[in-house]
């Protein structure tokens, strides 16, 4: 079945052409480094050869920054390696703009396709020491060209569902050979603890999830909108997908008959959607703004839709009250659910819909430490809402203990595991 899998990723490779030319126009492709996940003239290798290459690959943007913490544990460990981290969507290289400024050894690339003559290249390139994939991105051509190169591969924060574990059975003698390539295994869950054991991978361990690491820095989240954050009656609804808006927008019109001056913000996940969302808003009789990056918010506005990336931390910082995206929507029940960390840390009160799969055992401990509540309708969310916002004014209370002490447990813990293998790795 592998066998199959690398010709038919050869023969797809001249339609990937096609492919990206429809997602440069539906803007979401970079329209320049796009070259980089398809051309071997464009990957663009920058090394010091005196100095051991780590390769995380991460999808996106939760997973972009999952890696961070530890790229920087590592950085203060050993002062002899570099980093490169890959990534697939266009958000993910937006962040990966500002966040990587912070440090001088790290660069972010885009992946390539897992074509077998792309994967091939790309490691004879680079010469990474250790790769190291994130959560679910498990690409066949990538790990066995590896492993032919004798180079170590680990799987870090695991996710494996239910569905995709079943289709994995379905060629099950491929799939446990793949995961049988793995050097080392971390899990995020334990019931993905469990589907790695059964798919033959090895050095399996589970010490929590890495997306709880954070360690917010508020003094830089200054922007020309803060003086009217911190005295304006307003909610936010984080990384929105579709038809989440209609929900918010629904919630806003109950809102507005108790505060009449109340503001809705709304953080898109894609913010290529932000002119549909304004005329949803239109089609409510609702006056809003598209938020450009810089741009000041319009008195009077009643809905404002933000139209830049990696600013949500500062919303976070005067929210009394969070609606966290993709948890709504009943197509996503078994990958529903956006990372919940940054609003708690930030002494956010979270609400969230139903499915929330992807993050299931983070939300059970912010519902267990009253942080987060889940609704199940935009009545029962602006009900909520009422009463969080009785008191326009944002509490000055302490960050929950309980997260804090989660975020820095996980983060020692998974550091123990993975530099006791990197430093086996560097002998």
């Amino acid at each position: 079945m592998f066998f199959l899998y690398r010709v038919f990723s050869n023969l797809i490779y001249p339609f990937l052409f096609i492919f990206i030319y429809l997602r440069i126009i539906s803007k979401k492709e970079d329209p320049t480094r796009y070259k980089e996940k398809i051309l071997i003239s464009h990957f663009s290798v920058k090394r010091n050869p005196n100095k051991k290459l780590i390769w995380f690959h991460a999808a996106s943007i939760g997973e972009l920054k999952s890696v961070l913490p530890i790229i920087k544990d590592l950085n203060n460990k050993n002062n002899n390696l570099e980093f490169l981290i890959t990534t697939i969507t266009l958000s993910s290289s937006n962040l990966a703009k500002e966040e990587l400024k912070k440090f001088n050894n790290v660069q972010h690339r885009f992946f390539p396709f897992d074509v077998n003559f792309l994967i091939k290249k790309f490691l004879y390139l680079w010469k990474p020491s250790i790769i190291l994939l994130v959560d679910s991105e498990i690409w066949p051509n990538l790990i066995v060209e590896s492993k032919k190169k004798n180079i170590q591969i680990g799987l870090i924060n695991a996710r494996i569902t239910t569905k995709s574990f079943n289709r994995w059975m379905i060629f099950q003698k491929t799939a446990r050979k793949i995961f049988s390539l793995f050097d080392i295994c971390l899990s995020s869950n334990s019931q993905t603890k469990e589907y790695l054991f059964l798919l033959n991978a090895k050095n399996i361990h589970f010490k929590g999830n890495i997306k709880l690491i954070r360690k917010v820095d508020t003094s830089e989240n200054e922007n020309v909108n803060n003086h009217f954050l911190a005295n304006t009656r307003f909610w936010l609804a984080a990384s929105t997908h579709e038809p989440e808006e209609n929900l918010c927008l629904k919630t806003h019109l109950i809102l507005k008959e108790k505060f009449k001056n109340v503001v809705t913000i709304i953080a898109p996940r894609h913010i290529n959607r932000v002119n549909k969302i304004k005329s949803l808003a239109d089609s409510f009789n609702l006056d809003s703004q598209i938020l450009n990056k810089n741009e000041k918010i319009i008195d009077n506005k009643e809905i404002i839709i933000i139209n830049t990336f990696g600013e949500l931390q500062n919303y976070y910082k005067f929210a009394k009250c969070v609606f966290i995206g993709k948890s709504s929507i009943k197509s996503f029940k078994n990958v529903g659910g956006q990372n919940p960390i940054d609003a708690a840390y930030l002494n956010c009160k979270i609400y969230h819909g139903p499915y929330v799969y992807n993050f299931q055992e983070i939300y059970k401990t912010l519902a267990q430490n009253n942080i987060s509540i889940e609704i199940k309708s935009y009545y029962e969310l602006a009900k909520y809402l009422i009463k969080d916002l009785e008191d326009a004014k944002k509490e000055d209370i302490e960050i929950s203990t309980s997260i804090k002490k989660l975020s820095q447990k996980t983060l020692i813990d998974t550091m123990e595991v993975l530099n006791s293998f990197i430093i086996n790795e560097f002998k």
